[in-house]
């Protein structure tokens, strides 16, 4: 028991105490910044951008950086906090700032908060991914993130869980079981799309072997970005969504 005590103080306090305001290394490619120009569209290889005017879909976007090391007109911020509940917004234009964006990119919905606010159980699928953004949401659970000190855990299965994470572009062989998966979990519930692959399809979006029904026929609460998604990004976005 000693050992433990004097291990516990070598080792101090390890998790990130403040993840609302924590910072960001500068190499991070977070929200973009975008000046007025027109841009060889060719360049994204997930057709995240587009002309008239220049925009940038975080949905479709890599985060790769092909495109702001061949143009001045798109740079990357290291802004983390980039998810969204509205599809549309994730379409970043000319101007617009990060912290203005992430003040307006959540619709604040009271019956959230009320049955979800205190502890959000998830279960994560994944649905064709490459195993990065697996991997990150992970890591949201380690000792230095540490998302369960704030009621949100990922659980083994959709019969104890709240909502269902996806991750992936959505395979023909995985679209049974992610829709078995959402009908097991109980209502109330909610669809979160964590990565590209899971918004859009990513750079798999051509593909003939996907199977994206599931999110014509069922309502999607939240869009996480990223290639893959960081921790930050993720639990910053759910604590957004259940305030």
């Amino acid at each position: 028991m000693l050992d433990t005590l004097k291990l516990r103080i070598y080792q101090g306090q390890q998790f990130i105490k403040d993840i609302p305001n924590a910072q960001m290394r500068e190499q991070f490619r977070g929200f973009p910044i975008i000046t007025e120009a027109a841009v060889d569209t060719t360049i994204c290889p997930s057709g995240a951008i587009s002309n008239s005017p220049l925009a940038i879909d975080m949905g479709k976007c890599t985060f790769c950086g092909a495109c702001s090391k061949k143009c001045e007109a798109i740079k990357f911020s290291n802004y983390y906090k980039l998810a969204s509940t509205d599809r549309q917004k994730l379409i970043i234009t000319e101007g617009m700032l990060a912290e203005e964006y992430n003040k307006t990119a959540f619709e604040v919905r009271k019956e959230i908060k009320k049955v979800f606010g205190k502890s959000l159980k998830l279960r994560q699928v994944s649905a064709g991914g490459c195993n990065g953004c697996e991997m990150e949401l992970n890591a949201c659970s380690n000792v230095n993130f540490d998302m369960g000190r704030f009621g949100i855990d990922f659980v083994a299965s959709p019969r104890h869980a709240d909502g269902i994470v996806i991750t992936g572009p959505i395979s023909e062989n995985m679209a049974y079981a992610l829709e078995d998966c959402y009908k097991s979990t109980p209502d109330p519930k909610v669809v979160i799309l964590c990565g590209a692959c899971a918004i859009s399809g990513g750079v798999f979006q051509n593909s003939t072997k996907l199977n994206r029904e599931f999110l014509e026929k069922y309502p999607i609460d939240l869009y996480i970005p990223g290639c893959p998604v960081h921790p930050l990004t993720f639990i910053n976005a759910i604590l957004d969504f259940i305030k």
